[in-house]
């Protein structure tokens, strides 16, 4: 009989189609078949992953690159990026004279922290620069909020835009909802793209389970192409998984995210170098270059 490896997953967000490759490795059961159980967390914060890896109460988590380099430990280690989409602040449409004008805006986010604000207001100020005017930080307020960006700004007609979203979900959930509104992401404001999301453990996790974390990221790819080859399923598995009903927007969501998954998973310390100068040229955190590459060594 299959020995079995436990292995617990803390999530950056609640359970959404990001996360399909999980989900049909559980769903499928290949996870199981693999010898491995597979638990998978919602967290509280965006950032509770990073603090669980280092008490070990987990195994794997899985974040943003962005917070990968400002949750920087000589032991976190990087198992590869999962998923890469579109990704920035949604601003309002009747809010862009306001930024325009240098006028007092208010932006909703999940994690309104000084770095996390910093970059925020780096991305606007560069749309900003290239669309030839100014902006003063003193003018851009950073609102804590919860995950659900959409229904804070239609709650809340105080909020000009969002911080910290993907379109594949906040820019199709906008759309669905008819709000008019801008993305300002990389293609409209000068800046390494960092919206994806990175497979994460620790030196010590991974010595300890290296086969059955191995194991985990190629099962996990297996299951990205069975999500991008056969979509229907794709879908399915997402309802029953969640235990949500279909409806037009997930539809949409699904079908928009699954483009988005890449294979093979793997480390690569090149993918972002861009974003690594960038943090560094904003003081956001400054990585040696042996403190850059240890991230990505097994």
């Amino acid at each position: 009989m299959q020995s079995t490896t436990k292995l617990t997953l803390t999530l950056e967000w609640f359970l959404n189609p990001d996360h399909l490759p999980f989900i049909a490795g559980v769903t499928t059961g290949a996870y199981e078949q693999a010898g491995l159980d597979i638990t998978i967390i919602e967290p509280d914060d965006h950032y509770d992953g990073f603090a669980e890896l280092q008490n070990q109460s987990i195994d794997l988590h899985v974040n943003e690159p962005i917070h990968l380099f400002e949750h920087y430990a000589p032991n976190l280690r990087a198992l590869g990026c999962f998923f890469e989409t579109d990704g920035g602040i949604l601003m309002q449409r009747a809010s862009m004279e306001k930024l325009k004008n240098n006028q007092p805006i208010r932006i909703c986010t999940p994690a309104a922290e000084e770095k996390t604000n910093r970059i925020g207001f780096e991305i606007l100020a560069r749309y900003a620069k290239k669309n030839g005017f100014s902006i003063s930080r003193d003018n851009v307020s950073f609102v804590q909020k919860d995950f659900y960006h959409i229904k804070n700004l239609q709650e809340d007609p105080s909020l000009d835009g969002a911080w910290l979203c993907f379109y594949n979900f906040e820019g199709i959930e906008a759309i669905h909802e008819g709000l008019d509104f801008t993305f300002i992401d990389q293609h409209l404001s000068p800046y390494p793209n960092f919206s994806a999301l990175e497979i994460l453990t620790t030196d010590e996790i991974y010595s300890a389970k290296k086969e059955a974390i191995d194991t985990f990221i190629q099962v996990t790819n297996q299951m990205t192409e069975l999500c991008k080859n056969e979509p229907t399923t794709a879908h399915r598995m997402y309802y029953d998984y969640s235990k949500t009903e279909a409806d037009t927007l997930m539809d949409a969501i699904i079908d928009n995210t699954l483009g988005r998954l890449l294979t093979p998973i793997k480390p690569d310390a090149d993918k972002w170098q861009e974003l690594r100068e960038m943090l560094a040229e904003i003081d956001i955190v400054t990585l040696t270059d042996e403190q850059y590459q240890s991230l990505w060594a097994l």
